[in-house]
């Protein structure tokens, strides 16, 4: 590194100055190989051209804006698979292999007007060397960004698939039950009037048939409509979690007596959720929700949906009668509770998208649900251990 800083060192304060702009200028590709083509061409002499290719993550093909070269292919590729200065047939520049650890990351290729200055060769040389970790660092954080969004893609998909298969149930539930059942209750009408009325036992049962019946339809009518709410598509995540709760505390609540549901939204999103996350999110709360309608005998639960600048929380909390973690999420066992299953659902969603889940409990204290997950293209969040997991 002494030698090439040396020979940079040569050239002037004012070259020094420029290198330090470039390196200090951000870690993104293709961005950073264009301001190093740049300084290049700026600093020497009779260089026209420079052109600066990145090798790609899988190893095979060198890359600049508009342009790729395989790896062996060309003055660029040659010099990228045999690792050493190739100078171009016309003597008018050379491609020069930029190593980092050991292995070639990328290629500056410089051209001139004419016969190509040695003096030339070697400041390219010695930028391409200066600015190997530079470089470096850049693939990494494309690599990394990659991989991000091809996990975001693959969330958005399985959500996705997710919806479509609840949509596709739901479907069939309103075609094929909902409308037996409607069939059935038209039916037993039709016999609660023909019956005659010296035979009170027969017009007993029939009346007790169609309300069960009619319970029936109510059901598989909320069934439906839990499977994919419309408000979720229609006005967002918040508002849908409003009508959740409104729902819940509508609906014929926990044996305690009516589930008293509130929701507390905090801070504001410069851009509206992706609808997968949104998605994921609300079926969190729904199953949280649930769980305390169902199970934990809760007379008030609160939903909070938390955005900042980089995560969404959201936490659903009880006052029911808690249970023990390690028991319901017990594997295996016959004392598994029912909505262990519903825990596990809450759990790989959130991590599906990034983020982690936890749950507080214990007996007699209540229930405590918490998912936190990173907001598409913002930092994410690292999954950790939680309690009970």
């Amino acid at each position: 590194m002494t030698a090439p800083l040396e020979l940079l060192a040569g050239r002037g304060g004012d070259l020094l100055v420029r290198v330090a702009g470039v390196a200090c200028s951000g870690r993104e590709l293709p961005g950073m190989a264009e301001r190093l083509a740049e300084l290049v061409v700026r600093s020497a002499e009779a260089l026209t051209f420079c052109d600066v290719y990145v090798l790609d993550d899988d190893g095979r093909v060198l890359e600049r804006p508009g342009a790729a070269v395989p790896l062996g292919e060309g003055d660029a590729g040659r010099a990228a698979a045999h690792g050493r200065v190739r100078a171009h047939r016309d003597g008018r520049g050379a491609a020069i292999p930029v190593h980092d650890e050991g292995a070639v990351i990328a290629v500056v290729d410089v051209r001139s007007a004419g016969p190509c200055p040695p003096g030339d060769l070697a400041l390219a040389a010695a930028l391409a060397g200066l600015f190997a970790p530079v470089l470096s660092s850049c693939r990494r954080l494309r690599a990394a960004r990659e991989r991000e969004h091809a996990a975001e893609r693959f969330a958005e998909r399985a959500v996705e698939a997710q919806e479509a298969e609840w949509s596709r149930l739901s479907r069939e539930i309103h075609d094929g039950v909902a409308q037996r059942l409607a069939s059935l209750g038209f039916h037993l009408s039709a016999a609660e009037r023909a019956i005659p009325e010296h035979h009170p036992e027969g017009l007993a049962q029939i009346m007790m048939a169609r309300r069960l019946c009619e319970l029936a339809a109510a059901e598989t009518r909320a069934a439906i409509g839990g499977l994919r709410p419309p408000v979720l598509d229609d006005l967002g995540l918040s508002a849908a979690l409003a009508t959740l709760a409104r729902e819940a505390g509508d609906g014929p609540g926990a044996p305690s007596g009516p589930l008293d549901v509130t929701v507390t939204v905090e801070g504001e999103l410069e851009d509206e959720l992706p609808d997968h996350v949104q998605t994921a999110l609300y079926r969190i709360a729904q199953e949280a929700v649930g769980n305390s309608l169902r199970h934990a005998d809760a007379t008030r639960v609160d939903l909070l949906l938390e955005h900042s600048r980089d995560r969404v929380r959201l936490k659903v909390a009880d006052d029911g009668a808690g249970f023990s973690i390690r028991d319901v999420l017990a594997q295996g066992g016959r004392g598994r509770r029912p909505d262990s299953y519903g825990l596990r659902g809450m759990r790989e969603r959130a991590e599906l998208l990034g983020g982690r889940f936890t749950v507080t409990s214990r007996p007699g204290a209540g229930t405590t649900v918490e998912a936190v997950v990173p907001i598409p293209g913002r930092r994410r969040v690292t999954p950790d251990p939680a309690p009970g997991r």
